[in-house]
């Protein structure tokens, strides 16, 4: 019988020694697999193992790099690249603690979970794994490891007082860089070491540490993942990093990981802060000391179990949650983020039509971005190879080849040959994939090779950049005194000799208040010296920055990226600003300039597109006249014109010039004139910024949140909502283009009748009957509020029949009809019948043959004419109509009390009638119209009766007594008149002239 398998835990803090056990441990077995955190470490590992059983039967398998005998015995792995269903002897997993990583959790969740050895499975990690072990793996046995030597915090250094055989920690590559060129002008130079790097770049910078060309090891938290060095003193020059998303404060496990480099074997270590980083907090350097840790609760997790069927079960698999308490579901990883993206694409969604290449598409999105591109490039990029081996079953060989070709170069510094290296990784990961390229081994050996060479010359740059060996003698030999050096970090913060002394924001220097006297003058000086070549080097990059990394603030700041680096000021003309440069006196004219000028090409820039459909009509020359004036009104308001301020311009275009501007996109509404396309967000935000510098105000007002029809009318700056591309009425403003739309509505109800809002008026509006009440209102409408029984839906009311018609049939009782359904005309009938209701609501069947207006002349007659619209007026009800009896609701039982019957339900409804105009704008629309202030509707009701004009409807003393007001219009009736905006109106101008 097999022996069985069993299952072991060893934890314990770093110089433990665990990976040498598990390493001794798998070497017992006939085959092994070991899943290791970091590329640099399964390589590391890989190399202790061919020195030991030989390069035959050793693989060593990442993410860009794959090496695998035909007598493979022994897998050195990163996690993520673990072969599974594999059924080796032994298999462990390495620092099994970053189960709770936000980044790659899930995967050493999933391996802890699921992958085991046939007889002995490993995971090697921290004590505060345990509890998490405990729970989640049946039969576990846990195996302590005791620290080899003692660990002590010595507090903070300076850079230049950092003893030999020190390794100082930055978190950034930016900081990195300037602590080694720091430590070269001090102390000769250093050696660097991230997790970017190639394994061939590493090995060479971490073997001039080694043999004793430099004392110093600059390098990021790569350090803490098991990577062993003669180092004696770990330094923090930061106690926060940037995880991916967000800056954050390093927690004393992750502390410990990497303090815990310092010692090696029985020699003790010691650790402590640099820098700008503050002392640690007693009680976390005694818990870095003891190595005490809070118990780690949740583990990230991603579901295994995936669906390949559709698109959609994939993305749904991935997102599922974990049943168990200890497991917390992962934040969405980047393979994640790119598989949505494709998913969008309707080509990708075309071709994932089926399992395989649902599966396809997911291998495909699990390329890392090692390139650290924009995620929708990473999608292009993505997207390219699916395609191509979707249709032809592999990645085009020629196009790979040109990527490869490209990147193929040595020369450049040390970010350009950086990226060159992020770039081969990329290639050398697909073409370690299993059958998407032709001639894979000539493609590995090819993309391997690049990488080499790139891994050398970045190592040549490093070590010509961070290294001087001449210094480094000397300094040892003579222990000449060390020069003051300032520096600048990736936040802008600039340090003399580890000493905070200011800020460089943008390209201004803004000192350190703190530092006072001749100490201050000596820092000063410099700090502002060490800054004058990077004030260059900044405005270089800067100006030839892309106009996507500047930006404009709502208050007129100009940005670039989180830096503010000037103002727009108003110019000669308000769609033309000048820009205020923020740059230091230091920094010299030339920088001043340069800064300038492209923040001017970017406002321009900004104007140019966003307000494209203006300035056109500013450059149209076949505008002329009236319409020419009236172009220049529009791009003096920004495109927005309230038409209450322009009614006597608009009422003298004719229409030619009205359709002259209407091909520029402006509409002519009936509260606004306006152009569509400058409603947008981007243009309304720059409009507000424009607007507000034109009218010189100290504190500019904000646009509103894009996508909401109505918003507060809190504002009170003048001009403001027309500015937004709104219009306040009431309590709130509604969007000027959606008013329109409204006003399209209302135009078709009978405004002095009254009418009710309709379902799709509070649909466009979003607003509740209450807030649309106030906002009519607002538009010059009375709001009448009442209540009246609620008419059941009528799904209900059918179901309600229903029953009462099965209940009369049990009780022997003939179906009654009611009102409605006794007024029924027969199938066929020519006439239109109307019910007892609708003859005494007024409602009269339409004519077939009666002419209709278009409903934008019907727009510019209204809005010419300045009133609301309004409907035909209701025919009267019949006299007789009272007689028909009215058919309750629910008749009462015999038997049954009035008390018994349930009582309807009441619903709260508004009535809706045109106000007219407040007194103040009659009187200026009397004036227009040459009309007499004094002169009263009904003085000119009565003359045009006399003039023989024929009322509507019946004579007044044969109506019914009408509940509220009724309004008439004071106007002449204008029969077969012809809109001059129609298109046709000239013929039909010649036409009338010739009858």
């Amino acid at each position: 019988m097999a022996e069985q398998s069993r299952t072991l835990a060893v934890l314990g803090p770093t110089n433990t020694g665990k990976t040498h056990f598990a390493i001794e441990r798998m070497l017992g077995y006939r085959t092994g697999v070991i899943g290791l955190p970091l590329r640099l470490l399964a390589r590391e590992v890989y190399d202790k193992i061919v020195k030991v059983r030989g390069p035959s039967v050793v693989a060593l398998v990442t993410g860009e790099e794959r090496i695998v005998p035909e007598r493979t015995q022994y897998w050195v792995c990163t996690v993520e690249a673990m072969p599974e269903g594999m059924g080796a002897d032994f298999v462990a997993v390495d620092e099994i603690q970053l189960c709770a990583d936000p980044e790659r959790g899930h995967v050493f969740t999933d391996r802890l979970l699921r992958m085991r050895g046939q007889h002995e499975t490993q995971f090697l990690g921290s004590h505060t794994m345990r509890g998490a072990i405990a729970a989640l793996v049946p039969q576990v046995e846990f195996v302590g490891r005791e620290r080899m030597s003692q660990l002590m915090y010595t507090g903070s250094k300076k850079i230049p007082k950092m003893p030999a055989r020190s390794a100082i920690v930055g978190f950034s590559v930016e900081n990195v860089y300037a602590i080694a060129e720091l430590l070269r002008r001090q102390k000769g130079g250093a050696a660097v070491v991230m997790g970017a790097l190639s394994p061939r770049t590493r090995n060479a910078q971490v073997e001039l540490y080694q043999n004793g060309d430099v004392d110093y090891l600059v390098a990021t938290d790569a350090i803490g993942m098991g990577l062993n060095l003669d180092i004696d003193h770990v330094a923090f020059s930061s106690l926060t990093k940037f995880d991916g998303r967000r800056m954050r404060a390093l927690q004393p496990n992750e502390l410990a990981q990497i303090a815990g480099r310092a010692g090696r074997g029985m020699s003790n270590g010691t650790f402590g802060v640099t820098g700008e980083a503050p002392d640690l907090d007693p009680e976390v350097a005694q818990a870095i000391m003891d190595h005490r840790f809070a118990p780690i609760q949740k583990l990230e997790w991603r579901n295994p179990a995936l669906s390949f069927g559709h698109l959609d079960a994939l993305i749904a698999s991935l997102e599922a949650r974990p049943d168990n308490e200890r497991l917390a579901k992962a934040r969405q990883a980047d393979d994640l983020g790119a598989l949505k993206t494709l998913a969008e694409v309707a080509e990708v969604r075309a071709r994932a039509s089926d399992g395989p290449s649902v599966r396809l598409l997911w291998d495909v999105c699990r390329v890392p971005d090692f390139r650290g591109i924009s995620h929708a490039e990473h999608a292009g990029l993505l997207e390219t190879i699916y395609c191509d081996l979707h249709e032809r079953g592999r990645v085009s060989e020629d196009w790979f080849s040109r990527q490869v070709r490209r990147i193929d170069r040595t020369e450049g510094d040390i970010d350009t040959l950086s990226k060159r290296l992020a770039y081969i990784r990329t290639w050398t990961y697909v073409a370690q994939r299993n059958g998407w390229i032709e001639n894979e081994t000539h493609w590995r050996e090819a993309t391997r090779a690049v990488e080499d060479r790139l891994s050398d010359a970045l190592h040549g740059a490093l070590t010509q950049r961070f290294v001087d060996r001449r210094t480094s003698v000397l300094l040892r030999r003579l222990k000449q005194k060390e020069a003051i050096v300032a520096e600048v970090n990736d936040t802008g913060e600039v340090t003399v000799e580890g000493e905070f002394v200011g800020r460089l924001e943008g390209f201004r220097f803004i000192q350190d208040k703190a530092a006072a006297g001749q100490e201050a003058k000596t820092l000063q000086q410099a700090s502002l010296q060490a800054l004058s070549p990077h004030f260059h080097l900044r405005a270089d990059r800067f100006y030839n920055a892309p106009d996507t990394e500047i930006d404009f603030t709502e208050q007129g700041g100009l940005m670039w990226g989180d830096q503010a680096v000037g103002k727009l000021v108003a110019g000669s003309d308000p769609l033309k600003p000048g820009v205020s440069a923020y740059v230091d006196d230091t920094a010299g004219p030339e920088v001043m300039q340069k800064v300038q000028r492209r923040l001017q090409h970017f406002i321009d820039r900004k104007i140019a597109t966003l307000f494209e459909p203006l300035l056109n009509i500013q450059r149209d020359e076949a505008l002329a006249g009236l319409a020419r004036g009236f172009g220049f009104r529009m791009v003096e308001n920004f495109g927005v014109i309230p038409r209450g301020q322009v009614a006597d311009e608009v009422k003298a275009l004719d229409q030619e010039s009205r359709g002259a501007l209407r091909k520029h996109g402006v509409r002519f509404g009936q509260f606004t004139i306006f152009m569509p396309l400058l409603l947008k967000p981007a243009p309304t935000r720059l409009r507000l910024v424009l607007w507000s510098l034109s009218k010189g105000l100290d504190e500019f007002p904000e646009s509103p949140p894009p996508g909401l029809v109505t918003v507060p009318a809190t504002e009170t700056t003048e001009g403001y909502y027309a500015m937004a591309g709104y219009r306040a009425a009431g309590e709130r403003a509604i969007r000027i283009d959606m008013l329109e739309r409204l006003a399209d509505m209302l135009r078709a109800e009978d405004s002095r009748g009254g009418f009710e809002a309709k379902a799709d008026m509070l649909s466009i509006t979003g607003m509740t009957l209450e807030q649309f009440a106030d906002l009519m209102q607002g538009l010059g409408y009375k709001a009448e509020r009442a209540e009246r029984e609620k008419v059941k839906p009528v799904d209900q009311a059918v179901a309600d029949a229903s029953a009462d018609e099965a209940a009369a049939a049990e009780a022997g009782e003939a179906p009654v009809m009611d009102a409605g359904e006794a007024g029924d005309a027969p199938e066929g009938a020519d006439a239109p019948v109307m019910d007892a209701a609708e003859a005494a609501a007024g409602h009269v069947p339409e004519a077939a043959d009666a002419p209709a207006e278009t409903a934008e002349d019907k727009v510019e007659e209204i809005a010419d004419e300045g009133e609301a619209p309004v409907a035909a007026e209701p025919a009267e009800a019949p006299e007789d109509a009272a007689e028909i009896p009215a058919t309750p609701e629910e008749e009462i039982l015999p038997g049954e009390t009035p008390a018994e019957v349930a009582q309807p339900e009441l619903e709260i409804y508004y009535t809706f009638t045109w106000a007219g105009r407040p007194k103040a704008n009659r009187q200026n629309h009397q004036r227009r119209q040459g009309k007499p202030q004094g002169q009263e509707k009904g003085q000119e009701r009565g003359q045009e009766r006399g003039q023989g004009r024929k009322p509507k409807g019946k004579p007044r003393g044969a109506k019914p007594e009408q509940k509220g007001a009724r309004n008439y219009s004071s106007r002449p009736e204008k029969k077969d008149r012809i809109d001059p905006d129609n298109p046709f109106a000239a013929a039909l101008m010649g036409l009338k002239d010739k009858s």
